[in-house]
């Protein structure tokens, strides 16, 4: 049955085990957007500058997730639409990177590419692990796990880029790569965005104090 059954309940919060694993995959995260900007710029690879920009707005948004966990449903669904924004700017300035490469015809190291997305597929496998049980819960947390579970498809297709580019020569697999990433994140934006005015929309306005 759809998360969305009990959209007019107020749902767990997820308690410490939560805050636990935002703290975990953050660490995570912002540690790999470390690690593959440099190798991005170094292999002058699009699909992997963009998912380093991934890195750095997931860890921002574990951030985010933590400040508000155990809010008000209203604040948390607040919090979600200002996520939902972040992966929205997230995929247009993936494309414009991406446009940026194809301009100037550039051709991107293979290998460097493949060591680096294996890395980053292993990180993000293991946040997706961690946050799979809260999946179904509300805007703020699903936002996370969209956010993991795009990283994790985003690293698969960046070993596919690396190997089309080994392949053909060209940077054609690897722009084909970073726009499809772009557009699991303007999809991901939606669907948090869109659950998140839901949210708004069935919790109650706070009564300012006289």
């Amino acid at each position: 049955m759809s998360a969305n059954c009990c959209q007019h309940c107020e749902p767990d919060d997820g308690g410490p085990a939560y805050r636990r694993a935002l703290w975990i995959v953050l660490a995570i995260n912002a540690a790999m957007f470390m690690v593959e900007i440099g190798a991005g710029l170094l292999a002058g690879s699009a699909s992997l500058q963009a998912d380093a920009l991934d890195f750095l707005g997931d860890a921002a948004n574990y951030g985010i997730s933590l400040v508000v966990v155990g809010m008000a449903l209203r604040y948390r669904a607040m919090a979600a639409l200002a996520k939902g924004a972040a992966m929205g700017a997230f995929g247009i300035w993936v494309l414009a990177i991406t446009g940026w490469h194809l301009w100037h015809h550039t051709v991107p190291q293979a290998v460097t590419m493949g060591a680096v997305g294996a890395t980053a597929l292993i990180a993000n496998s293991a946040s997706f692990a961690i946050l799979w049980r809260y999946r179904g819960g509300d805007a703020n947390m699903r936002s996370a796990w969209i956010c993991t579970r795009n990283d994790v498809l985003g690293n698969l297709a960046v070993l596919i880029a690396a190997a089309g580019v080994f392949g053909t020569g060209t940077g054609w697999p690897d722009a084909i790569v970073a726009a499809i990433m772009a557009g699991l994140a303007l999809q991901g934006a939606w669907v948090v965005t869109r659950q998140a005015r839901g949210e708004l929309h069935v919790s109650p306005v706070p009564i300012a104090a006289e």
